[in-house]
């Protein structure tokens, strides 16, 4: 690792801490940055607060728990993004425009909508079942089609569409009014309900992927060069392209069922984050990890206060800002050809 990766790292992860610390004294309770390091100290036996339960409560168990679980999510999908446009070749590949979140948010709203499982089934698992369900409806297309990169990306739209009118349908046509609303909230993304449970399960799912991801990082440089190029390296091609794939997915799959679809993060932070530490995934990957938490902290931040007292789903802003950076890319891209 050149000496730029570790500059950029010391300064994403100091960055993030401050990020994190700040998004939890935005609110309509007055916190400050002390009060935080405080809650935390005394929650992990390291001293004592003088704050009183109720504000205590407003750090440890709504703010602190939303907070983080916005990093996971911002990380996770910005690391999902980064693998599949790698893998692909493709620099509008991500979760969302592939269409494994949506298969996800299916999966997850027919276990809690119309209860299949019978409660063995839990969120998560339905969620990973629909995100599985959906690649492979993405790759059997793009497989027939030619196989072209172009082509996993147009199947990729296609099942986005698919799974969106599966969801609208499910909830339209078995969900009490009330159900519907929730549902309808949680699928435009929202943190709003986050609670440690949550951040545990992500930031698990998410730590495994990134270790996973870093021990392909040299094999998906080789990627850069083409699949020919990679398997005239010594690569599989399609036992690598599979595992990753699988990875992403279930990672997809966990953070769609705790934070609903939360869309084009995994397609614009990969691309900021290659401009500062390069195409070398050993670097790239922790890089764009990086700036995926600390950019959706901040989203989800200006999502929760800026119509105070209602709340914006974090999706609604994300895809305000990530749409123009798609326009770009597809500029970009053509300027390239």
């Amino acid at each position: 690792m050149t000496v730029r990766g570790p500059a950029l790292g010391v300064a994403g992860a100091l960055l993030l801490v401050v990020s994190l610390a700040l998004a939890i004294t935005v609110g309509p309770a007055d916190i400050r940055v002390a009060d935080v390091w405080s809650v935390v100290a005394a929650h992990l036996g390291l001293g004592s607060s003088d704050l009183t339960p109720i504000r205590d409560g407003i750090v440890w168990q709504l703010r602190l728990p939303r907070t983080l679980l916005a990093a996971v999510c911002g990380a996770g999908l910005a690391v999902c993004g980064a693998v599949m446009q790698s893998l692909l070749r493709n620099p509008l590949a991500d979760p969302f425009v592939l269409g494994v979140s949506s298969g996800a948010s299916t999966g997850a709203v027919v276990v809690v909508v119309l209860g299949v499982g019978g409660g063995a089934v839990s969120v998560s698992a339905g969620a990973f079942l629909g995100a599985l369900v959906s690649f492979a409806l993405v790759l059997l297309l793009s497989h027939t089609l030619g196989g072209t990169t172009d082509r996993v990306v147009l199947a990729g739209v296609a099942a986005m569409q698919l799974f969106s009118a599966l969801t609208s349908f499910v909830v339209m046509t078995a969900a009490d009014a009330e159900t519907t609303r929730g549902v309808l909230f949680w699928l435009l993304g929202s943190l709003g309900g986050a609670g440690w449970t949550d951040v545990w399960l992500c930031l698990s799912v998410l730590a495994v992927t990134l270790v996973v991801c870093l021990s392909y990082a040299r094999t998906l440089d080789a990627f850069a060069f083409g699949q020919d190029a990679a398997a005239a390296l010594g690569v599989s091609v399609a036992r690598t392209r599979l595992a990753l794939l699988c990875v992403t997915a279930l990672l997809t799959a966990a953070l769609v069922s705790s934070a609903g679809a939360i869309g084009f993060v995994g397609l614009v932070l990969p691309h900021a984050a290659r401009a500062l530490a390069g195409p070398g995934h050993v670097r790239l990957l922790p890089v764009t990890a990086l700036a995926g938490a600390v950019f959706l902290v901040w989203v989800d931040t200006l999502a929760r206060t800026i119509l105070d007292p209602q709340e914006v789903p974090v999706g609604v802003v994300t895809s305000l800002i990530g749409v123009p950076a798609f326009v770009a890319v597809l500029y970009r891209t053509r300027r390239v050809r």
